[in-house]
């Protein structure tokens, strides 16, 4: 469980990253297309898009830290 959550974390991490440089340089960084996925076809997230890629960064920082206070399963 451990590592799930660190992977998880880890790859919230990187798409909110990418999903934030890509909005502030106006879809010119199209590495990472899933937060635009995202953002695009739900419809209260629409214009809300760099807001949205931060707090999806946090997330997967806040799955980061939980996952140390996790016990390591066998």
């Amino acid at each position: 469980m451990k590592r799930f959550l660190e992977v998880t974390g880890f790859l919230l991490v990187v798409f909110g990253v990418c999903g934030v440089v890509r909005e502030l340089t106006d879809g010119w960084f199209k590495l990472m297309g899933l937060t635009r996925f995202l953002t695009e076809n739900v419809w209260f997230m629409e214009g809300r898009e760099v807001f949205v890629n931060i707090v999806i960064a946090a997330l997967g920082l806040v799955l980061m830290i939980v996952s140390d206070r996790v016990r390591k399963s066998a």
